[in-house]
Order: structure tokens, then sequence, then C-alpha cells
């Protein structure tokens, strides 16, 4: 996308080639499913029967499993309309795989269209109950993929409240003020402004935080997130239907991951912003139901929208 000069340069993370993305990518780009983030010990119960999930973040499961819907073959076609290019991407998630229930057809359009928007437009039906959480894990940096880090950045997040997570990343239940924390973005901040009083273990000295979206309806499409780079003028809202944004600052120690040329992407290269439905919510009949029976359908719409603060 351009800058306040008009130059033009990538501003999400990427991998050189498919061999990175298949063996050594922290999910750069990824269509994430069939749940994103994390659930406890890879079980819940669903309509009175356990269900059981790879284990492949230590104790507990996340992003889909071993091989989730980010390392999965999608059909892919191009589609066209009167302002807009994209791609319609489908995909068979069939009844047991990586644990889940139910033969789930899933379709993702991605949109990009006239008025500097990128949107994903997620549909899902199933043969059987299940849970399903989709969502994109792209690593936003607006001065550019290999510019650097990600702290000089200005954030701010529509979210009063965002939940506690224990010393593995599952949240507690609890859903608390983000007042007087280094969550904060209410108002526009630096995102490394306050990343230091982030001490807690379990979040490898960054942010990995379920933000609760403000809405007043459940299912409206609201503005969740605001990023901008204030030296190239580069900035990026986020609107979505999804009740949470999880904000996550690539917390990797150098070169852990290389891009391009082999660049070597720095701690906190960039900014992840994943609208989601909460984690671990098939345990947690308190948070917004990820359960889709059979005869209805998931619908999930994010949208990111650039443009330029001069």
């Amino acid at each position: 996308v351009p800058n306040k000069d008009g130059h033009f340069t990538n501003v999400t993370a990427n991998c050189t080639s498919l061999a990175d993305y298949e063996n050594k990518s922290p999910c750069f780009g990824a269509l994430i499913g069939r749940y994103a983030n994390r659930i406890a010990h890879g079980q819940f119960t669903l309509e009175g029967r356990q269900v059981s999930l790879p284990l492949n973040a230590g104790p507990h499961h996340i992003h889909g499993g071993r091989r989730g819907f980010n390392n999965r073959v999608w059909r892919a076609e191009p589609i066209r309309g009167g302002d807009f290019v994209g791609l319609k991407l489908t995909y068979l998630s069939k009844d047991g795989e990586e644990g889940y229930p139910g033969n789930l057809t899933c379709t993702v359009r991605y949109e990009l269209n006239n008025r500097d928007e990128w949107k994903m437009d997620y549909t899902a039906q199933t043969d059987k109950t299940t849970v399903i959480n989709l969502s994109n894990h792209s690593y936003w940096n607006l001065a550019g993929a290999e510019s650097g880090t990600v702290l000089d950045q200005v954030l701010t997040v529509n979210a009063d409240r965002y939940l506690l997570a224990d010393d593995a990343l599952i949240p507690t239940g609890e859903i608390v003020s983000v007042a007087g924390t280094p969550v904060d973005f209410r108002t526009p901040h630096p995102v490394g402004e306050r990343i230091h009083q982030v001490t807690e273990k379990q979040f490898g000295g960054g942010y990995d935080h379920c933000l609760v979206i403000n809405r007043s309806k459940p299912g409206d499409l609201v503005k969740s997130a605001r990023l901008v780079d204030p030296k190239s003028g580069r900035t990026m809202e986020v609107s979505t239907t999804e009740p949470g944004v999880q904000i996550f600052t690539a917390n990797f120690e150098t070169g852990a991951f290389t891009g391009p040329g082999g660049y070597p992407y720095p701690r906190h290269l960039g900014l992840c912003l994943e609208a989601q439905h909460y984690p671990d919510s098939p345990n947690k009949p308190q948070f917004p139901s990820t359960v889709l029976k059979p005869g209805e359908t998931y619908h999930s719409t994010t949208i990111h929208k650039f443009g330029i603060e001069k």
C-alpha cells in the first residue's frame, strides 16, 4: 500500500517460499481453523459427548491442531465484481479431522475493492454439531514488512474489557476492565509505549491478549482497531462481526523467522489483530457460543481498510 508520498510497499510479513510456509512460518497471513486460538486440554463436551483434540500447544490445543486449516490445500477461484477483485476459497473439513466432529463445508471470500478495503467473508455448514472459530493471522507492519519492529506505530482498540488468562494463556473466564492496564488502547498509544508493563511470563514479553470489542448488538459489523504509522502516514482500520480481537506482537526472538532475501525478522516484527470468538469458548458457557449445528450457517466478516494520514 502507498505512503503519504505515494511509495508502495508490502505491509504484511511473508515467507520466501512455499516450503517455508509449510515448515517455518508462525502463521504468516494464515487462515486459521477449525478453531482459532486455544482450547484447554484439547477437550470439551458437546451434546453430552466428550470431544478430544490433538495437543499441539503444550497440554493444550491451538489453531485447529497439528494440521489446521492453514496447513490444508484450499480450492481457489478468482472472482471479480463491479469494484473488486478477489479469491473464493473452499474446503471440506471431513468428519473427525483433527478430532472435530462433522463434515464442515467452508467458503472464504477475499475481496480487494476500490475503497482500499480487504474484505474477508467466511461461511460454513456442518452435518453434525461442531464448534468453529475462523480467523486471519496476518502480521501487520505499516512501515513495511522488512522495516524493523511495529513498536512505534500507534494503536487504538474499541474495547473497554479484556479476558484474563492463566499461565498457559487459557482464559480464566473472567472479563475485566482495561482501565489502568497496559492493554488499555481506548485512546491511541504506541504499541511499544507500555509493552514492558506486560510482565506475566505467559505473554513472552509482549502482547497476546484477547480484547472484548464494544458493540450494541452481537454480530454487528463494528470498528475494532486502528493502526497508524506516523512516519509513512499509512493507516489501517479493522472492522468485524466477531466479539473479540486478539492483539499479538510477535514475541519471538530476532531471527527466529526469515523473509525474502534472508531478512531476519526482529522481535515484535509486526502486530496481529485477530478478529475471532474468545479462546476456550467450548469450555466457557458464559462466553459467546461457537457451536454450529446442522441446518445453521456460520457467517463472519472482517474488513481491513487502508488509508493515508498526512
